[in-house]
């Protein structure tokens, strides 16, 4: 790797952070592929925010963005967002270009390259998304470009499940067809996947889904990731899952696109997942 007096300056930024493994995966990243960089975690005020990213591209190259700023960050960069960014609504990834910041959300290429990984390529699935916050936001446009044949977004506030619909239709008018919405009971039908974007696994509880029905070789996917199975992988291995897992997988995902956008490499995931995977006390 080469001296780090010509590091590039890199960070992810989000309040609380001291928790972030980012420095870890992308340090790990960046010396896979020869590259020189220092990763930081950057703790901003809840009002500072805008104030925080300016002090940072004063020499910084690259940022991750994490809660509960990714819908600010989505204003600073309105002038230049990828279509996924649009789509999402948020931003998590932020870097600067002929002096103008340009952001970008890789949550669900995350998601989706980790479905993949596990062997549920989402092409012609049918699956249930339960949640329709911002971790649900970042992926209902990738699921749907990934080719699966039905998503289906639950919530238990159901008009917010269908606003998300309709942000994601009025700009994808063909989604219209492959996504439909509604309320915790009303999810009715077999699912190949059914991922939980709640943040009910933070709280150790179980999301309030009645009994959903799994298909044959179906996974159950929780976006939370800890040291043991959530209690929403536990409950989907006694309904009939066929293979639960965590989010771990689309945490490394997500960096990797976030480096592939810094760094134009994409750096392999598998070696950096084992890595990790082993310090969160899994096998």
């Amino acid at each position: 790797m080469s001296d780090t007096t010509s590091a590039g300056r890199y960070g992810v930024i989000g309040n609380p952070i001291k928790h972030s493994r980012s420095p870890e995966i992308h340090e790990q990243f960046a010396r896979q592929c020869g590259i020189a960089l220092s990763y930081e975690r950057i703790l901003a005020p809840e009002d500072g925010f805008a104030a925080a990213v300016g002090e940072f591209f004063a020499d910084g190259k690259g940022l991750n963005v994490t809660l509960p700023f990714k819908e600010q960050a989505f204003e600073l960069a309105a002038k230049r967002l990828t279509r996924r960014a649009r789509m999402a609504g948020a931003v998590n990834t932020l870097w600067m270009k002929d002096g103008e910041l340009h952001g970008c959300n890789t949550d669900g290429v995350g998601l989706c390259s980790d479905l993949r990984r596990l062997g549920h390529d989402p092409a012609d699935m049918r699956i249930l998304l339960i949640g329709a916050g911002g971790a649900s936001r970042g992926v209902v446009f990738p699921l749907l470009e990934a080719g699966c044949e039905l998503l289906h977004v639950i919530n238990r506030t159901s008009s917010k499940a269908h606003d998300l619909r309709e942000h994601v239709v009025a700009l994808e008018p063909d989604a219209s067809r492959r996504l439909s919405a509604g309320g915790l009971d009303d999810h009715s039908g077999d699912w190949d996947i059914v991922i939980n974007a709640t943040s009910a696994s933070l709280q150790q509880t179980l999301p309030e889904l009645p009994d959903a029905r799994y298909r044959k070789n179906s996974l159950a996917y929780d976006m939370f990731y800890a040291g043991e199975p959530t209690a929403f992988m536990l409950a989907a291995e006694r309904a009939g899952a066929d293979q639960v897992m965590d989010g771990l997988g689309m945490l490394v995902g997500q960096a990797a696109a976030s480096f592939a956008i810094w760094h134009g490499v994409e750096p392999e995931v598998e070696p950096v997942l084992a890595a990790l995977r082993s310090q969160v006390g899994q096998v």
